[in-house]
């Protein structure tokens, strides 16, 4: 072994497991989980009284630090929220992926993986004095180029991305997601779409996603929150996971309510995926970080393991990523020692709620590719 981590609750839910047991590593991948593996020549990291989770995967981050006015540093937010795959949602399009690839994920010690905006430049107009639509203006879709440039970088690509909603489109309504389905179609790649403020409704969009693609932005608040004013989940929604359509948290600075939240999971309807949707806006709250955001569906009723599923597993599902968000042998070495803390917590939702909650999830660690990388 090239690395043991010793006696922590090891919570997979990809495996049904939760016990507590070692975890081994060699040559960059799971090697074995057993209650007690052979420490002989290997770096050996107690972790008990700690949780050992799959590698986190925060489904929804703008990480294009210096290429656009949204991104944020990856590795910096990685080692204090304990993700190992941080996935960048239309940051960039066809016109500056290039950039993004050369000077952010190839250097990156943390995976980057991306979907692909179907506008030209990405999200290139949000900042605190600038708060342009790339989709407002039909102009800037790029179907050509997006099929182009994601044929080029399946590597790291996994999807298209696209914003629609009163702020995203404007005037053009649901029209940019009728061209991104086009691109998804033809590359063969899942849709993420983001739904802000109607129009179009959330049922306009959802009625559209197909098996596999992800609506983000999934429990925002009214007006476009998917639970009716008597608490009940809209049909539309229904039927759209019926149909294997995805649904993400991405949190971020406008998309995510306790009141919603609440709403949705007092019938049953538990987020696919808990994403941050972290960005410049929101590193400093209210969404801060993918941790802060597992917290709150801990503190509003989830329990751990669905809580480490919608981050871990069900994550690699939506992105096509077996290999990823698992601690089975053979699976790539990437793990998260998480601390479960007891206290009085002061959590905030977008517009303004205050959740006070007794529980909160903190990274203690990483390993990533078999290798410890954010030291205590």
């Amino acid at each position: 072994m090239d690395l043991i981590l010793r006696g922590g609750r090891v919570v997979d839910p990809s495996q049904g497991l939760d016990a507590v047991c070692d975890v081994g590593f060699v040559a960059g991948k799971v090697a074995g989980i057993a209650p007690r593996l052979d420490a002989v020549g290997a770096q050996l990291r107690d972790v008990s009284g700690l949780v050992v989770a799959p590698g986190l995967i925060d489904l929804h981050t703008h990480v294009y630090w210096g290429g656009t006015s949204l991104g944020i540093d990856a590795e910096d937010f990685c080692r204090g929220s304990g993700v190992t795959t941080a996935v960048d949602t239309g940051s960039a399009g066809p016109g500056n992926f290039a950039g993004f690839r050369k000077h952010v994920i190839e250097p990156s010690e943390v995976r980057i993986l991306a979907y692909l905006h179907v506008s030209h430049a990405g999200i290139y107009g949000f900042s605190k004095t600038v708060m342009v639509g790339e989709s407002e203006d039909i102009r800037l879709m790029d179907p050509e180029g997006a099929v182009q440039t994601a044929e080029r970088n399946r590597d790291v690509i996994v999807g298209i991305k696209v914003r629609v909603g009163r702020h995203a489109s404007g005037d053009q309504g649901i029209a940019p997601l009728t061209v991104a389905l086009q691109v998804a179609e033809e590359t063969g790649l899942p849709l993420m779409a983001h739904i802000d403020e109607p129009p179009p409704s959330y049922e306009d969009v959802v009625d559209r996603l197909r098996t596999g693609d992800v609506l983000t932005h999934a429990f925002r608040p009214f007006p476009n929150s998917p639970a009716t004013i008597q608490g009940t989940v809209r049909p539309a929604v229904l039927a759209a996971r019926r149909r294997g359509v995805l649904f993400d948290i991405g949190h971020g600075m406008g998309s995510f309510s306790f009141r919603t939240a609440r709403a949705m999971l007092a019938n049953g309807f538990q987020p696919d995926t808990i994403s941050s949707d972290v960005h410049a806006l929101c590193i400093n709250g209210p969404a801060f970080d993918q941790v802060t955001t597992m917290s709150k569906f801990l503190c509003l009723g989830m329990d751990l393991p669905s809580v480490i599923r919608a981050s871990t597993v069900n994550a690699a599902f939506a992105l096509k990523r077996p290999e990823l968000g698992s601690l089975r042998p053979g699976s790539v070495g990437d793990a998260t020692v998480l601390a479960i803390e007891d206290g009085n917590f002061d959590y905030m939702d977008v517009v303004g709620e205050h959740l006070e909650g007794h529980h909160r999830i903190a990274s203690r660690g990483v390993v990533i590719g078999g290798k410890w990388w954010h030291p205590v």
